[in-house]
């Protein structure tokens, strides 16, 4: 049987119980007092939301659509795809009002087979690092600005120190650690100002620079294909991950189903208005050749051609910060995705992953994020390293959000039907066609990179495979299927116990679950290895 019955409703799991506001600053102070306004959950979305892809990721979509109309265009429906997901997500978020986000929804209706959709949520979370491909920018940018020719070494160990700083300060200094991430998230707000204002100022006729006319003939030089629209989809959407960001805190909501309707809708069309206004800018200051060239400095460049070079330095540090900022928002969130899912019992090691030791933070479960994105930054061949940690991210991110739109569009249509979910009838509704629309987009982004590229020229890397994120990203979720063989059926069956999950309420005012061996004579022991 794929999925459960109403008997399931209510097991679902704070993955982020240990209540921070990841991305604000506010620190749970114990008291399980609810904390998180609209305006907080504004800024939860939007900080998570941006981060560097409006900076690195327009060259490439350009490159892969030929033109200025379908680049747009392929912002446009990267926007409309962004918005039916965070529609479907505020329909669960509603029905189910608790940290965790997608994990919750999984686990609320894929219920047979006991614990394989958590393990395999968990494989995904586990094995990919984040942080890599911000960290990746970061060292790029600071190259740039330091007009240093970038390498395959120098950039990956600017990187490091990014991703390793980021890590420490949050397991060793926590309130400075947050200090530091929302005031360096100020300066994503900065940068894209900048851009936008300054785009309109020479798209007026006051900046003395050479016209591009990249708005005659918009749609001239058209050579979109299926893999490289789909290659382009995926770095739009790289740019607007994070817009279900709330519903991974809304047990700390002070009225979640307001947070819902308000704040992420806001925040989500805020930086859709603000993405299409940065790439119109763009074009309208970088000669259309010098955008395909670009690569990831696109942004540096327009900084150059409009403030001369001193301004393209300063303004190059600047979204370097900006990645370093999104660094230490990601590694930090993630963090403690990893510390309670060890908590709950999920994880191998899940004694020293879910420790709060040595400073009152999730030291270990920065430190195995630490080390995923280290790993996942370093091995790849120089040139294809941030395609392929974003193409990594982002293949196995559509596959969660299939199986999350699948199981809205059932529940719709069992409904409908009278045969199942009677009782289903959350505050916030996604609608039938919505859900299917967000089913059949994210299909689409899970088959198409399957099609090879029409020439070896262009494909999105230099060196490897056009599939190869797409295998590596199933083989994340396949781990995880292992896994479940090896911890939820081999081991009950060698050790003689059956594996469970009851409620627990925490001492910090918080419930949670806990994953528990139960034997024949009646013992529960929690899972913890």
């Amino acid at each position: 049987m794929l999925f459960g019955n109403r008997e399931d409703t209510q097991k679902t799991s704070d993955v982020n119980s240990s209540s921070d506001d990841v991305e604000t600053g506010e620190v749970y102070d114990g008291s399980g007092r609810k904390q998180i306004g609209v305006v907080s959950a504004i800024f939860l979305v939007f900080n998570r939301m941006i981060g560097t892809g409006i900076f690195a990721t327009p060259s490439t979509i350009f490159g892969f659509c030929g033109s200025v109309g379908l680049s747009l265009f392929i912002w446009v429906i990267g926007s409309l795809i962004a918005g039916a997901g965070l529609i479907v997500y505020l329909e669960w978020g509603s029905a189910i009002p608790k940290n965790g986000g997608e994990k919750n929804y999984l686990e609320y209706f894929y219920t047979r087979p006991k614990f394989l959709a958590t393990s395999m949520y968990a494989a995904y979370v586990f094995l990919i690092g984040w942080a890599a491909s911000n960290s990746v920018v970061f060292g790029e940018y600071i190259l740039y600005a330091a007009g240093i020719e970038v390498g395959r070494w120098n950039q990956r160990l600017i990187g490091l120190a990014c991703v390793t700083f980021s890590f420490l300060i949050h397991a060793l200094f926590l309130k400075w650690g947050l200090r530091l991430q929302n005031l360096l998230g100020i300066f994503k707000l900065v940068v894209i100002i900048i851009i936008i204002v300054t785009g309109w100022v020479v798209l007026g006729g006051n900046v003395d620079i050479p016209k591009t006319h990249a708005f005659t003939n918009a749609f001239e030089g058209t050579t979109g294909t299926a893999y490289g629209i789909v290659t382009a989809l995926y770095n739009v959407i790289w740019s607007f991950v994070g817009y279900s960001n709330a519903n991974y805190a809304l047990a700390e909501a002070k009225n979640p189903n307001r947070i819902l309707k308000i704040a992420a809708p806001l925040a989500l069309i805020s930086v859709a208005v603000m993405y299409i206004l940065c790439n119109i800018s763009y074009f309208a200051v970088v000669p259309k050749e010098q955008i395909a060239s670009s690569g990831r400095i696109l942004a540096a460049q327009f900084f150059g051609i409009v403030f001369g070079k001193r301004g393209e330095t300063a303004l190059s540090v600047f979204v370097a910060l900006s990645a370093l900022g999104n660094v230490l928002s990601v590694i930090f969130s993630q963090g403690r995705i990893v510390q309670e899912l060890a908590r709950e019992g999920l994880l191998p090691f899940s004694g020293f992953l879910s420790s709060n030791k040595p400073c009152n933070a999730p030291f270990a479960g920065l430190f195995e994020h630490w080390v995923v994105s280290v790993i996942i930054m370093l091995a790849p061949p120089p040139g294809d390293a941030y395609n392929f940690i974003l193409n990594l991210i982002s293949y196995p991110l559509s596959v969660v959000n299939t199986f999350v739109a699948l199981a809205l569009c059932i529940i719709y249509i069992q409904k409908y039907r009278g045969k199942a979910f009677l009782d289903w009838n959350p505050p916030i509704k996604a609608t039938l066609p919505i859900s299917i629309f967000f089913f059949l987009s994210s299909i689409y982004l899970i088959v198409a990179p399957f099609v090879p590229p029409d020439t070896p020229d262009n494909n999105v890397y230099e060196e490897l495979p056009y599939y190869l994120h797409c295998v590596v990203g199933i083989a994340l979720f396949v781990a995880g299927g292992i896994y479940w063989i090896i911890w939820a059926k081999l081991c009950p069956k060698i050790f003689g116990y059956e594996l469970d999950r009851i409620q627990i309420s925490g001492d910090d005012g918080w419930t949670r679950y806990q994953v528990i061996q139960r034997y024949a004579d009646g013992r529960e022991v929690a899972v913890k290895y």
